[in-house]
């Protein structure tokens, strides 16, 4: 049986060839997040109000509503929002060119024939300018094959996220898509509190920051944006001393200063022989950076994943 080289599983899609229908989709997930957000009670650091990657796209995973719960899940195979409830109903929305404030309006309409009610803020956060989405008709490209790539892009990151949140025990975020800044991401965190983050995030209340980074935390994900095909991040706040000259890798890897973390371009890890092993190296290299600098109690906090190698064929005794 013929293999595939591991490269030829990560999509390719260069930022220049769909920055048009990149800003459409981070508006659409917006919507999308702030209904979530509407529903869900707090959890810290607001890991309530994310996306996660689903085999078809991106999902909300399941809303509470009154007595019953309803979820959205963007197809990005089939191109369109679907909304279910467990009342059995369902509703399609098209993914297509066309304004943001049409898909606004429909899917408002749609929850409204499920029976949902939902009053969301009506303007996009962390970006500028933050255009009302019932007045937006700026963003009104959406290119299906794009669309799909970097769900494609998404898939991969989310699945070698998930095996590095694996050798973490303490308190660690699910791998998570954050609709603020159109990005995927994975956050340990040391069990410290951390000084009051100043804020400072465009159309975005400083207090949303401060819960966000209320503990000692080193995160790492992925953004389509930061190099020619998006890129890997990762960071530490507070940043320890020395955080910026010590050694990760892999090769291509490098601290920026305008940005206050690690990056690593997403074609460095395409182009590898073995692109997991690679996004893996910086990974662990970049939480290394931050746990052993800001003096985490590693031991207690990781643990090797293999540990109970029986457990994958189902036994339970």
């Amino acid at each position: 049986m013929a293999t595939i080289s591991p490269a030829k599983l990560w999509p390719r899609l260069r930022v220049d060839d769909w920055t048009e229908t990149r800003d459409t989709v981070h508006m659409w997930t917006q919507i999308v997040g702030k209904i979530r957000l509407s529903q869900a009670p707090l959890l810290n650091h607001w890991w309530q109000v994310t996306l996660y990657v689903s085999p078809r796209g991106l999902t909300t995973g399941a809303i509470p509503h009154r007595g019953g719960m309803f979820d959205l899940e963007f197809d990005f195979v089939e191109h369109r929002l679907r909304a279910r409830s467990s009342n059995g109903g369902e509703r399609l929305v098209a993914l297509s060119s066309r304004p943001v404030a049409d898909f606004y309006q429909e899917t408002m309409r749609a929850l409204q024939e499920l029976g949902i009610e939902a009053t969301i803020g009506a303007r996009p956060n962390e970006v500028e300018p933050s255009i009302p989405f019932a007045e937006n008709h700026r963003n009104a490209t959406y290119d299906p094959e794009a669309a799909h790539l970097f769900w494609g892009q998404l898939v991969q990151a989310d699945r070698v996220m998930g095996e590095f949140r694996s050798h973490f025990v303490g308190k660690v975020s699910p791998v998570h898509f954050f609709w603020g800044a159109m990005d995927l991401a994975c956050t340990r965190f040391s069990g410290r509190a951390a000084p009051e983050h100043p804020g400072g995030a465009p159309n975005c209340g400083d207090w949303v920051m401060v819960e966000g980074y209320s503990r000692e935390l080193s995160s790492c994900g992925f953004w389509p944006g930061g190099g020619e095909e998006g890129a890997f991040y990762a960071y530490a706040y507070p940043e320890p001393d020395g955080f910026p000259d010590f050694p990760v890798g892999p090769d291509g890897a490098y601290y920026s200063v305008e940005n206050g973390q690690f990056l690593l371009p997403y074609e460095a890890v395409a182009d590898a022989e073995d692109p997991d092993q690679s996004l893996e190296q910086f990974l662990h290299t970049t939480y290394q950076a931050a746990a052993d600098l800001g003096g985490w109690d590693r031991k207690s906090l990781e643990d090797d994943p293999a540990r109970w190698p029986q457990h994958r064929h189902g036994h339970r005794r």
